[in-house]
């Protein structure tokens, strides 16, 4: 009541004062229940005032543009996860299809080539992007069975000799600038490269087939071969190999020194090795075998994850980027 009164007063007021027009009087119970409505509208006003504003959810931070050691390096892991990756085993499937659904979420066309060697099942996995010239880079997926160089009754885990160009490989899926790459870019995932002299097996079988076997499914003619194998040693040393194309090789170790990795990419000959680069060869193709052939670990149970550098795979890594960049 006292509330009422008081807005009376001041309703007369504002009637008797000399300055304020008079109202129509139809007006003037539409004033009163406007006034009666004001401590609520304050209220409601002073509530929200207090409320603090919502915060802004973040922006994810964008992965570098660029091929990246550390992200390579998981690939070595999520491989190694999976156990040893014999040619036929439950984890060579799962491996292969590991990378199949990277590429595919990753913008990548892919192929499955599969066939039979002495009764076991072996697949190859291509996968392909953008335009131009043609060029293919490879590396084996599959680790050896029998470790012969220290325990024939265990596997070798595949660590550097395996994993490690096919982790290579998958960064560089990723971080490859399209707007500066000029080629068609193949990536082929060899299996049954590395059970060799076990049980009658020979060498490089994936690769022999599907260098037999290109241009079957379509794929475009190569100007250009080049394999990474067991390139994650922390120790590393990737020398010329004899039985690679020696333009190819000058203009890809050029480019290693040029971003000064010349003590960890060797412009110098030392090996000749059978490696997967030797089936494109013998078609013809300019074909380079980046190998690290200095590695105490090989074909031994040693051969794990903590044996291989990030900054091993960034060195090689970014030099197959900078020169696909830049053809």
């Amino acid at each position: 009541m006292k509330i009422i009164n008081a807005k009376l007063k001041l309703f007369s007021s504002l009637l008797s004062h000399p300055l304020t027009p008079l109202l129509p009087c139809s007006l003037a119970p539409l004033l009163l229940r406007s006034l009666s409505f004001l401590p609520i509208c304050l209220f409601l006003i002073a509530c929200a005032s207090s409320t603090p504003a919502p915060t802004p959810t973040p922006s994810p931070t964008p992965l570098p543009r660029t091929f990246t050691g550390e992200f390579a390096y998981t690939w070595v892991v999520r491989q190694c996860d999976l156990g040893p990756r014999v040619t036929g085993t439950e984890a060579s499937r799962q491996a292969g299809d590991l990378f199949i659904a990277e590429l595919q979420a990753l913008g990548w066309e892919v192929l499955e080539q599969t066939f039979t060697y002495k009764e076991t099942p072996v697949r190859n996995i291509l996968a392909w992007k953008g335009e131009g010239e043609a060029v293919l880079l490879g590396a084996h997926y599959d680790s050896r069975r029998v470790a012969d160089q220290e325990d024939t009754a265990l596997p070798v885990m595949g660590a550097n000799d395996g994993a490690s160009g096919v982790a290579v490989l998958l960064e560089l899926a990723r971080a490859l600038d399209w707007e500066t790459v000029h080629q068609q870019v193949y990536l082929g995932f060899f299996d049954a490269e590395d059970n060799g002299h076990l049980d009658g097996w020979d060498w490089i079988i994936g690769s022999s087939y599907m260098a037999e076997h290109w241009g079957e499914a379509g794929e475009s003619p190569l100007t250009a071969m080049i394999l990474v194998d067991m390139i994650g040693d922390a120790d590393q040393q990737v020398y010329y190999e004899q039985n690679s194309h020696p333009t190819l090789s000058h203009e890809l170790w050029e480019v290693a020194a040029q971003l000064g990795y010349a003590e960890r990419i060797i412009a110098q000959y030392k090996y000749a090795m059978l490696d997967d680069h030797i089936p494109f060869a013998r078609q013809g193709i300019p074909a380079v075998d980046m190998i690290d052939f200095d590695y105490p670990y090989w074909h031994t149970t040693q051969d794990t994850a903590d044996k291989v550098s990030a900054e091993s795979l960034e060195a090689v890594g970014r030099t197959l980027e900078v020169w696909l960049e830049g053809n």
